[in-house]
């Protein structure tokens, strides 16, 4: 005989996931150590973790995504743990980025005299503010528009209108990127020359790739709105989605003032 379950809890199911993210993180960590001092087959067993880790993550989303969409697992006390997560790990992330601009900040505000005692260092070439920097950050900004658009539409029950949002969204992030590949192919420096280059590569980059990240976020997000799988009253992935591209569009403005604008003046 079966019991009706009495609490609003997801009791989860045994799962071969956790263990398999784990031996598949422990390759990749023992493979990238062998990789990096050339010992035979390091190569190989970084590959393979990579390949077990991503395995691992599709396998673990697909099933949370089941248990959620299909299974109705996720009451509104479930709901609450996705929720804090993912605010605890923007959070962190911010205090990722800070760190890149506060060394940035740190090396401009008191350059120090093996770079000539001047920002930018002596013989570097910067780039223009006023040029890619100036016309990307409008173009991030503008997405974020979007998706507060999108969200407001799956509010509202308008499923093609929040399609529409989340398409422009993407389309905005995928120009803002190709934008950042060009300005850094025209660079006149390298992540090489000075500390300039280390801390504009090293900000501007991360951003970059939170970007990259926060793009196939809202792309997965999309399929699963166009699925019909998300709802006025569930839809807790587009909401981690819609923070986290908030986070990076904001984020966008201290790079643009701290290392585009004040480094290049």
């Amino acid at each position: 005989m079966i019991e009706s379950q009495r609490h609003s809890y997801h009791l989860v199911d045994p799962s071969p996931w956790p263990i398999s993210g784990s031996l598949g993180a422990l390759a990749t960590t023992v493979g990238g150590v062998m990789y990096m001092h050339s010992f035979q087959g390091g190569a190989t067993l970084l590959s393979l973790g990579l390949i077990f880790i991503l395995y691992t993550m599709f396998v673990w989303w697909r099933d949370v995504l089941r248990e959620s969409t299909l299974e109705g697992h996720h009451t509104k006390v479930v709901q609450l743990g996705p929720r804090y997560g993912s605010i605890s790990f923007i959070v962190s992330e911010v205090m990722f980025l800070f760190a890149f601009f506060r060394a940035s900040s740190h090396s401009s505000l008191a350059p120090t005299v093996e770079i000539g005692g001047i920002w930018p260092p002596k013989g570097i070439g910067v780039l223009d503010p006023r040029e890619i920097p100036f016309l990307n950050t409008p173009i991030l900004l503008s997405s974020g528009a979007a998706v507060t658009w999108a969200h407001h539409a799956i509010l509202a029950g308008k499923e093609k209108r929040a399609v529409y949002a989340l398409v422009a969204t993407v389309s905005l992030a995928l120009v803002f990127t190709g934008f950042q590949g060009m300005e850094y192919y025209q660079a006149p420096f390298t992540i090489s020359d000075s500390i300039y280059g280390s801390t504009f590569f090293l900000a501007t980059g991360f951003h970059g790739f939170h970007v990259i990240i926060g793009t196939l976020f809202l792309i997965i997000c999309g399929i699963r709105q166009y699925l019909g799988q998300m709802t006025k009253e569930h839809h807790v992935g587009f909401e981690a989605a819609a923070w986290y591209w908030h986070f990076v569009d904001v984020v966008r403005l201290f790079p643009f003032v701290s290392i585009y604008w004040w480094g290049g003046i």
